[in-house]
């Protein structure tokens, strides 16, 4: 059970901790705004994050009573996914969104629309119910304490990123760096499923 514990604590930081868009967007606003004046927009985020978890739980707890033998077809897509997403991340270019001083800061919810419209979170979540579910022996009490997991680990992992927003926002403005930190987390990523198939 433990090794399990560290294996989703590891992955789910790593898939929702990796540059892409809903850090890099808490990263820009804490830089620009504050971590005070951003929290709204963190909470909208993590309220996105909640729908797309139970949408991804009730997907793959759906699809794995009715087909028990389609475990490992959903393994393989979700392994195939983190590794399309890992290839993203280390290929994307430099961007860190610019805000003019008169802005405002992005409200909760501007974060909530931002993550319930965002395909990536509903994808990774069933990536990660596919491949690190908690091994309880009820899979309803399964599938919820693994998204408890997920949203703790989601929610640390964005409070981390806002407010480390300042001191990150110069690193991705320079090219050589940027790309140093999107590498390593692809790299990352990799490692964490190569670990799950190869056990």
């Amino acid at each position: 059970m433990l090794e399990a514990l560290f294996s989703l604590v590891a992955a789910t930081g790593l898939l929702l901790g990796s540059p892409g868009p809903a850090p890099l967007a808490l990263a820009a606003s804490g830089a620009t705004f504050g971590v005070k004046e951003s929290t709204g927009f963190l909470i909208g985020i993590l309220l996105g994050l909640c729908v797309a978890i139970v949408g991804a739980t009730a997907g793959v707890a759906a699809l794995l009573s009715a087909w028990p033998e389609a475990r490992l077809t959903v393994q393989v897509c979700g392994a195939l996914y983190i590794g399309y997403i890992a290839f993203n991340i280390a290929t994307a270019p430099v961007l860190v969104q610019e805000h003019s001083a008169a802005a405002q800061p992005p409200s909760l919810l501007d974060g909530f629309i931002f993550n319930l419209l965002n395909p990536k979170a509903y994808a990774a979540f069933l990536a990660i119910f596919s491949q690190f579910l908690l091994p309880i022996e009820e899979s309803g009490f399964s599938y919820i304490a693994t998204g408890l997991v997920c949203l703790i680990v989601a929610a640390v992992v964005d409070f981390t990123w806002l407010c480390l927003g300042g001191s990150l926002r110069p690193l991705f403005h320079k090219p050589k760096q940027a790309k140093v930190i999107r590498v390593s987390f692809a790299l990352l990523m990799v490692a964490a499923i190569l670990f799950v198939f190869l056990r």
